[in-house]
């Protein structure tokens, strides 16, 4: 192995000294996909259906990949019909070269939907760097973890840190898992087998469509010591808003939203809004009370961004002047030069930002 190694950095050396990165590359793939001088690629060697429109993708990753902590996110690039597209995704660790990736198909989703029903073993995708803060290094003596559909992705790498890593030897940790139906409930088995391996890991699955149980204040009698507890949330933004008033008193309160389901849309917000982008020195008009973001593609403008849940900041640009609306909390901003992520906010008056 060590041999192989060698030569393989003899040869990308070779590479780069005679053709730039890209054309390197190029001709690396052709002999093995995975290969790159500084590409961070993973390659689907299995795939696997873990609930309803739900999988589990395992990926073998090169040497270019940077491994997050438990718990944090990776941007994930995939190639469709010629594209490339870039979602968020949190990654579990299985071993030294190869991490899960679970995806759940959304509705009208490009990249869930392919990566669901077209992936394939074989395919490459391309990792991003990891970050996030909702990590498995908690500072009190119980944690509680609550998730909401695809918000069990971060949840389950955080569990799995936890085992690898024995905390769940001393550390009291309850997770709450809300989904639609039984069918929807994605790696049960494994949850209840971290259960009887570790006495201070329990869990309890809600049914929405079945018991019509919600997150809502019952859910927090059931704690003993709130006081002394970490609450890790992550779920639609109506789920992580609910969570945030609800667990405001928790020693320490970390949510995370991957969709705008409370305050995308407002029937009371008609007409529309002048942006001006001082870098591009267009002035355009865009719907009031949607995602500054999407109202932007939608008039042919393609901002950078990434997660478009307001964590990575690959959107976060400055707001010279003008009122905006947070879309995941409602929380109003009418202060002048300030950073502004247009993927979770609305536009409340006329805009000047630099894009």
């Amino acid at each position: 192995m060590h041999a192989i190694e060698k030569r393989n950095s003899l040869f990308n050396s070779l590479a780069h000294s005679v053709m730039n990165s890209h054309d390197a590359n190029f001709w690396l793939q052709k002999i093995n996909p995975l290969w790159s001088i500084n590409q961070s690629l993973a390659k689907i060697v299995k795939k696997q259906i873990v609930a309803k429109d739900t999988v589990s993708l395992i990926l073998q990753c090169n040497r270019h990949v940077t491994r997050g902590v438990a718990g944090q996110h990776h941007p994930v690039t995939v190639d469709i019909a010629g594209r490339h597209y870039e979602r968020t995704y949190s990654l579990m660790p299985v071993d030294a070269d190869h991490l899960c990736l679970t995806v759940k198909k959304v509705d009208q989703g490009l990249v869930s939907s392919w990566l669901v029903e077209q992936s394939q073993t074989g395919d490459i995708l391309r990792l991003g760097q990891p970050y996030g803060e909702m990590q498995q290094s908690v500072a009190t003596p119980h944690l509680l973890l609550l998730a909401a559909g695809s918000g069990i992705t971060p949840m389950l790498s955080l569990i799995e840190g936890l085992c690898q890593s024995k905390q769940l030897n001393t550390t009291s940790v309850k997770l709450m898992y809300w989904v639609k139906t039984q069918a929807d409930a994605a790696y049960a088995e494994y949850l209840k087998e971290v259960s009887e391996n570790f006495a201070h890991f329990s869990y309890q699955i809600f049914y929405t469509q079945q018991q019509d149980q919600r997150l809502n204040q019952s859910h927090v009698d059931q704690l003993l010591a709130l006081g002394q507890t970490t609450v890790y949330a992550c779920g639609p933004s109506g789920f992580a808003a609910s969570a945030e008033s609800l667990f405001k008193d928790a020693a320490a309160l970390q949510t995370e939203a991957f969709s705008l389901s409370l305050f995308d849309t407002d029937a009371t917000e008609t007409g529309f809004i002048n942006v001006t982008l001082t870098q591009s020195n267009k002035t355009i008009a865009i719907p009031k009370g949607q995602s500054i973001l999407s109202s932007l593609e939608h008039q042919g403008i393609k901002p950078n961004h990434g997660c478009r849940m307001g964590i990575c900041n690959k959107c976060a640009c400055n707001k010279a002047q003008g009122a905006t609306k947070n879309l995941l909390n409602g929380a109003a901003n009418n202060e002048p030069t300030q950073l502004l992520k247009i993927c979770v906010n609305s536009a409340q008056s006329d805009l000047v930002i630099d894009l």
